[in-house]
């Protein structure tokens, strides 16, 4: 199950508080304001800025 439209709609980057968007892949949420991506584990987005990656090691 993918995540829905409207949570998506609903939740921001925990850091700066702004938008955040699905993945190619769809196994994250990036914020392109922090450079971070937050990991998808079994359909719920790991939401903790502790756990978070940078975007350029997320990539590779």
């Amino acid at each position: 199950m993918a995540l829905s439209k409207d949570l998506l709609d609903i939740l921001a980057c925990p850091k700066c508080k702004g938008n955040i968007y699905l993945n190619e892949k769809g196994d994250g949420l990036i914020c392109d304001n922090c450079k971070l991506i937050y990991e998808i584990k079994d359909d719920i987005p790991v939401m903790i800025i502790e756990e978070a990656k940078p975007v350029q090691s997320a990539l590779k």
